[in-house]
């Protein structure tokens, strides 16, 4: 079992910035690669990126690249998410999910509401 907690939700006007932080406990070294998603209101969960977890490499949705960042911790179990440039349609409850390889992300955080004003 992974457990995550998300931090670092908020309001933010448009152009700024905003860093989200989860949090990872458990079986931890079975992490192969953590996402994070997000879901606005009315609409399905997205994915936004992810980050494998051995090698760092990242991967984005092309509506955030350029302006989203994802980096981890290994050593404090860490995942970031730092924002900038943030748009009004960026508004969603942001998650951190957990992937042990098997293709699907098994464990999923309890979300933080990140809100961009126009």
């Amino acid at each position: 079992q992974v457990q995550l907690v998300e931090s670092g939700g908020g309001l933010v006007q448009a152009g700024g910035s905003l860093s989200l932080s989860c949090a990872a406990s458990g079986r931890t070294f079975s992490i192969y690669d953590m996402g994070w998603f997000r879901q606005a209101p009315g609409k399905e969960r997205e994915f936004v990126g992810r980050i494998r977890w051995i090698d760092g490499s990242t991967y984005y949705r092309d509506s955030v690249k350029g302006r989203f960042s994802i980096s981890r911790d290994n050593a404090k179990n860490t995942l970031y998410l730092q924002m900038s440039s943030l748009k009004p349609e960026d508004t969603a409850v942001y998650y951190c999910a957990a992937s042990m390889g098997s293709g699907t992300y098994e464990y999923w955080g309890q979300g933080t509401q990140v809100t961009v004003s126009s």
